[in-house]
This record gives C-alpha cells, structure tokens and sequence, in this order.
C-alpha cells in the first residue's frame, strides 16, 4: 500500500474591525460621518473636539497642575504632612498661578477621584453640542402654517352658528394638500348624520356652508374638480365678458381637448376666432390646478460640498471642505495621565480606548486623503466641463480614475457616493462626472451627459411651433459628429424631463 501525503495551500484574507470601520467611513455621506464622529467622542474619553489655542494653554496649565497634585496624592500620610519643607514649598512658588485658577484643597481624601474636583473639557463640549443640536431641533422642526389652518383661520372671522361652524370643520378637513374636497358631500352628510343626535343635516346646508368656504384664501380652494377650481378663480378675474364666456365654456365643456392641444379642433367646436382663443387660452394658464399646493409643507435638504473645487489662474485647485466637519483630535489629558501610576485596570481602559482613538482618526486622515485624490483626478479630466459647460464633459469610468489614483474600482465607488463638490458651476456629486460613452461618425467618442447637453440645448433653442422630432435631432447630432439612434435620443429626452414634439408645440 502506497501512503501519500496531500498538501493544500490556501490564503484566507481577513479585514480586521480597524479595516472594516476604516472602508465603512469612505462611503459615508458628510451628515452620516458627523454622526459617526459625535458617537465616538461620546464612547472614547481619548477623543475631543479641536479648540483654539487659548483653551489649547490653558488644558497645559491645568495638566501640569494636575499632575503635580497627583504626585502630591501618590505620597503617603506622615509624607504629606512633612511635605511643607522645601519641596511644598517649590510647588506653592512655581505654580501659585496655576492654584488660583484651578484650585486643589491639599486635605482631599484619598478616595477622591479626579471627576470630583476637575471638570473635564469634554463635558463643555458635549453641553455646547447639545445646546447647538437643540437650537437645531427647533429651528428645523418649527411648524409652519398649513392649509387647514389658513382656512380655520378664516372660519373664525365669519359669524356662523354653532352647528354650522362644526360642519364647516368636517368640510375642511376633508380638503387634501392640493385644495380639493376629497369626498361628496353625500359621503360627509352620512358621516356626520351618524355622529348627531339631534337634528338632521341635509345636503342643502352641508352646499350653503360649502360655498362659504369656497370664498377663503386661496381662491379655488374646496373645489371637488378640476372645471369648479378653475371656475372658482375665473369668477374673481375682472376681464372682457366674450374673454370670461370662452374661457367658462372651455373649462366646462372642452377640458380634455384642451389638453391634447388639438388647438384646430378646438376652435371649430368653440366657434370663436384664433385670436379669441388665444385670450382664453391665456388666461385659463394663468390659473392655478392646485390652490392648496402654497401651503404644502416642504422641506429643504441642505447639501453640504465635501470638496471644493477654484480657478487660480490658469490652474484648477481641489481642496477638502474644512467647515463640513469638526477637527478631532487626541484628548491629552488623558494621554498622559494613562502615563501615569495609576490602577492596571484604568490603565488597560485608557490604553484600550488610546489605540481606538488613534485607528479612528487615521481611518479619519485616510478618507480625507482619498476623497481629495480622487476630486483631484476627476477635476482633471473634467476641466472642460468646468469651464465651458456640461456639452464638454467627458467620457469617464471607475476603472479610469482608478488606474490614476491606483486604487480599486471597489474604493473609488465608496468614495465617489453620496459626495458632493462645490465649483463655480454649482454643485454636483461626485458621480454625475462619471458617463458612459458613444462613438462618434469620425471614429472619437462622446460622454453621454455631453449628448444630454446638446439635446437639451437643441430643444430650448427650437421654434416653438415647429418642435423637433427625434429623428430630426437624430440628423442634426449627426452633422455635428454625433452618431446616435432614434430610440436613444429618446431614452435621453425622456431622462431630461422633456416632452414629445406634438406634446411641446406650444399653445
């Protein structure tokens, strides 16, 4: 029997935690990593926020003093009541400053901690934190009126009964965002009957109260369709009578021809003049399909550059956003107190939260010195579109950044999400400079975003009663060096937000 012997070779590639949390921080958007920052000042004492350089003295002075009465502590009983020879009195003479603004009873128990007699710089922080975020709070979750309120508003201000005024409160919170009434007045007659006890409300009452409202700010409000919102706001418009006539009918009889913009047709059914119409036309546009839409709540989303990109000269420069987030730094007190003769296990503690603090903050440096690499490199290539505008963007992939940084796709991906940077044409994120490409009739190749640009542009540019088709555009690219099918200026077009040509022949 022959014996053998196998061997397998085989590489197992571990990330460590630090590996982990250093590739978590590179994806991180700016509000999430300032989370991620606050959550680590509140778990490590080693960490702080960067202050200027007078608080920066006085924490060396407090320090000193501080270690010095900790030598003081360290000696025994009978050694501190001797200690007021000359070595006592060394300490009172070189640090009588120190004593008067951080003053230390020399009869302090032993058991005293150090949290009793000194407060840290990091609690002031973290009250200045929590009196910023909620100074925030309340700034950014004030409430605003809304359309409810306007019109209960303006409920109180007219005289109306008691049992009119809760039916005019049903009425009104039954009107959506937009400024309809979302139910029949059957269906909120049925509700109401079922909830009263005594009289009866009829249907009658329920369109007297109604119209009432109907007369509140903003005009159109408690419509129950389109005709009647827009009919609402016609009626309150000082204009010719034949204007007001064409005007109503088309609103009550020819809204979905008017929609089609089948203007011709239109016409004929109507019977009035091209120039009449086009009165009535105007002024039907000038009306508002959602009153209620004023008072809708909105919210702003704030977009804070991560980098930000200038011109100097002939040069353009790259630099990271240093008001985006807080300079964190290693808390030195407690650096050098780990130093110091105190408990193991308080040493272990510090030591522990030391090497934590030190792998953040180099995970910290390592993000912001890819993120600058790779803006740097995207800048470059992307130098035209800075300065003439998207139509000069160009063609650019991970895989291209990624062998000008010599990085991995996987890390240039991380860093180029959820990024933003600030240029003299506005903000972008990171990825909107990234597009694919298509070849061109000489054989060169185009970004995609370039032909956006140029489809954009042809459009805003066009005649407005003769818009151009797709296959129109398909030519006019084509003489321009752009080869491109028909279905794919489409794709574009309807990417951009932009009508068909018989949808965009104005009216």
């Amino acid at each position: 029997m022959k014996q053998s012997i196998n061997l397998k070779l085989s590489t197992q590639v571990r990330m460590t935690p630090q590996l982990q949390h250093a590739i978590k921080l590179l994806q991180m958007s700016t509000l999430d990593l300032q989370l991620e920052i606050q959550e680590n000042l509140d778990n490590n004492p080693l960490l702080e926020i960067e202050e200027n350089q007078h608080h920066e003295s006085t924490s060396k002075e407090n320090l000193e003093t501080i270690e010095d009465n900790q030598a003081a502590l360290d000696l025994s009983f009978e050694q501190e009541h001797l200690a007021k020879n000359s070595k006592a009195a060394d300490l009172e003479d070189d640090h009588v400053t120190e004593k008067l603004e951080n003053p230390l009873s020399e009869d302090l128990p032993l058991d005293t901690t150090w949290e009793d007699t000194f407060q840290h710089n990091q609690t002031a922080i973290k009250e200045r934190n929590e009196n910023f975020s909620n100074q925030d709070f309340i700034a950014n979750n004030s409430t605003e009126e809304t359309l409810q309120d306007h019109l209960i508003w303006q409920l109180n201000l007219v005289p109306l009964a008691k049992e009119d005024k809760i039916l005019a409160l049903s009425l009104i919170d039954s009107i959506d965002s937009n400024g309809f009434l979302n139910q029949t007045l059957e269906e909120l007659l049925e509700a109401i009957n079922l909830q009263e006890t005594n009289e009866k409300t009829s249907v009658e009452i329920l369109e007297d109260i109604l119209n009432t409202i109907q007369k509140f700010d903003p005009v159109g409000v408690a419509a129950r369709d389109l005709s009647e919102c827009l009919m609402l706001q016609l009626r309150e418009l000082e204009i010719l009578e034949t204007v007001k006539d064409c005007c109503t009918e088309v609103i009550n009889c020819h809204l979905e021809q008017l929609a089609s913009k089948d203007l011709d047709k239109l016409r004929k059914n109507l019977g009035v003049s091209e120039s009449l119409l086009n009165q009535a036309l105007l002024i039907i546009k000038s009306l508002n399909p959602k009153p209620g839409s004023v008072f809708s709540p909105s919210q702003t989303d704030y977009i804070y550059p991560d980098v930000i990109a200038k011109k100097e000269s002939t040069k353009w420069i790259v630099e990271l956003n240093a008001d985006t987030l807080p300079k964190v730094r290693i808390n030195s007190f407690y650096e050098n107190f780990s130093r110091t003769s105190i408990d193991k296990a308080d040493k272990a503690y510090l030591k522990e939260h030391l090497q934590d603090a030190k792998w953040f903050l180099k995970s910290l440096q390592t993000r912001h010195d890819t993120l600058l690499k790779v803006a740097s490199q995207i800048v470059e290539v992307q130098k035209d579109f800075l300065d003439h505008g998207p139509e000069y963007m160009k063609p650019l992939v991970l895989s291209d950044v990624a062998q000008r940084t010599e990085l991995h796709e996987s890390t240039i991906s991380r860093i180029t999400n959820r990024k933003y940077i600030a240029t003299p044409r506005g903000v972008f994120e990171l990825k909107y400079f990234f597009s694919s490409h298509l070849g061109t009739a000489s054989g060169g190749e185009i970004s995609s975003t370039a032909i956006r640009a140029l489809i954009q542009k042809l459009v805003t540019e066009e005649p407005t009663n003769k818009p151009l088709s797709d296959s129109k555009i398909v030519n006019i690219l084509l003489e321009r060096d752009v080869k491109i099918a028909r279905r794919t200026v489409a794709k574009y077009r309807e990417s951009l937000g932009i009508a068909s040509s018989s949808e965009r022949k104005k009216l």
